[in-house]
């Protein structure tokens, strides 16, 4: 079984790319979402995700 996710948001900072010793590409990035409701202040908040991505999407 494969879990598939899709995040909208903005990236922090730009990405840090990185080559393991066996030449793989592993990028990591914070993304920060927004939550689709507000908090009782009325505010939005986000959430920040930390991600990591392998191979050829990485180096894209």
């Amino acid at each position: 079984m494969i879990n598939n996710v899709v995040l909208v948001g903005r990236l922090t900072k730009d990405p840090d790319l990185r080559y393991t010793s066996g030449d793989s590409a592993v990028a990591t990035f914070t993304l920060a979402v927004n939550r689709n409701f507000k908090n009782q202040n009325g505010d939005r908040e986000a959430d920040f995700v930390n991600c990591v991505i392998w191979h050829k999407p990485a180096k894209h």
